[in-house]
């Protein structure tokens, strides 16, 4: 379609360049034929002059649009002085002889460019009347007869062109509405495409923002494991050797350093676990059900503790801060299970639901009130609050079910992102 245009507004500036020889020279070719419609040789000499004059005029024109900031469509002082001149000889030229009112006919091809909307009417009404005296057979009227043709003619001309001029004028009016639409959609754009890198850059940030936070809370979850493990299996340790330094006999002695031992073999298991859970190495070779299945297996037979892993719906390949997650909270939930639950039987769910994946950890154990858990301070451990803010971190959330002696239920609601490939 643009395309099209551009032909047409080539074509269109051609006509309006190269139509007023053409015309001019159809008017000499006609008022040389019928040269008797003119009054001996002092209006052929006055036609002869009027005609280079003209020539003239269209060249000076055509020079001075080249150089001018005014080209295409947009009225200027040196644009209106043309075409009233160039109406004047043409004028001039229909009174000699009416067959140049051909060359009257430019007035109607480029007034729209020429002059100012003001002047745009009566321009047209003018070379409505040198039209009209030429359809009518010359000016002036000879007769009634002729003057009432001219004044029909002249009527049927002005109304004519004055109609064409309004279509034009209702063209222009939806082509500078267009263009400002155009301009306004642009501007549209560039802001939406700015208020875009806005937020781009403002993801980014929050992603810095929650891979520091993540390394927070991995901070304060290793602190609170170090606290309710190996710093109370340490002390643990302390009691048993002062006993022993203590102990009025060898057996008694004996069976407190076989506590201190035992203490000592778990706080370094403990030890271990946290430092493998620096980063979920489970998840380097493995998806989070199968991840999952092996920490769950590796939990029962640590504890004793009956367990089982089941996975519902169509698995899918998770993002691995999703997967993480999931597996840190699964973590915790055995490690609470193990240090206060209590149970005999244990079930873990990885369920995936269109666009949720949900974790339960269920365990038969001596439950408790949540209403009643002591608000978590800084030397509490990781707990609940810990797997709360995990799911909260990647737009998930953590509800807790218990009641004393009947058990407890956690269960982890995250969106479900694939893993990006």
């Amino acid at each position: 379609m643009t395309m099209v245009h551009s032909q047409l507004d080539r074509r269109w500036e051609q006509l309006r360049t190269w139509g007023p020889y053409g015309l001019l020279g159809i008017g000499v070719v006609l008022s040389a034929v019928t040269v008797e419609l003119m009054d001996g040789p002092v209006e052929w000499y006055a036609a002869g002059a009027l005609v280079v004059a003209a020539i003239a005029l269209q060249l000076w024109w055509q020079r001075t649009r080249t150089h001018s900031t005014h080209r295409g469509r947009t009225p200027s002082r040196a644009g209106t002085a043309y075409f009233v001149v160039r109406w004047a000889i043409a004028f001039a030229l229909t009174w000699i002889n009416p067959f140049f009112g051909f060359y009257a006919v430019t007035g109607l091809m480029d007034a729209d460019e020429l002059l100012p909307a003001r002047w745009r009417r009566l321009g047209l009404f003018a070379s409505a009347i040198t039209l009209a005296g030429s359809q009518s057979g010359g000016l002036p009227p000879k007769n009634l007869t002729q003057l009432i043709a001219f004044i029909g003619l002249l009527g049927a001309n002005a109304g004519l062109h004055m109609v064409v001029a309004h279509l034009m004028e209702q063209e222009d009016e939806r082509a500078r509405a267009k263009a400002e639409t155009i301009a306004e959609l642009e501007r549209t754009n560039a802001a939406l495409q700015q208020a875009l890198d806005e937020n781009a850059a403002l993801h980014a940030q929050l992603l810095v923002q929650a891979r520091e936070a993540g390394v927070a809370d991995e901070r304060r979850r290793l602190a609170a494991e170090i606290h309710d493990t190996i710093a109370q299996g340490l002390t643990g340790i302390i009691a048993q050797l002062q006993v022993v330094a203590n102990a009025p006999d060898l057996p008694t002695a004996r069976t407190h350093l076989d506590r201190a031992s035992a203490l000592a073999r778990h706080s370094l298991g403990e030890a271990r676990r946290s430092v493998q859970n620096l980063a979920p190495v489970a998840l380097e070779h493995d998806g989070l059900p199968q991840a999952l299945k092996k920490t769950v297996a590796e939990w029962a037979e640590r504890t004793g503790v009956r367990a089982e892993f089941t996975t519902t719906g169509t698995a899918e390949h998770l993002h691995e801060e999703v997967s993480a997650t999931l597996l840190r909270i699964a973590q915790e939930a055995l490690s609470n299970a193990s240090r206060h639950a209590q149970a005999g039987r244990l079930g873990v769910t990885l369920s995936f639901m269109g666009d949720e994946v949900v974790l339960d950890v269920r365990d038969d154990g001596r439950g408790f009130d949540p209403l009643t858990l002591p608000s978590r301070n800084g030397h509490g451990g990781f707990g609940l609050d810990g797997m709360r803010a995990r799911a909260e971190r990647i737009a998930g959330s953590l509800t807790v079910e218990s009641e004393p002696g009947h058990g407890t239920a956690v269960s982890a609601r995250v969106p479900l992102v694939r893993h990006d490939r």
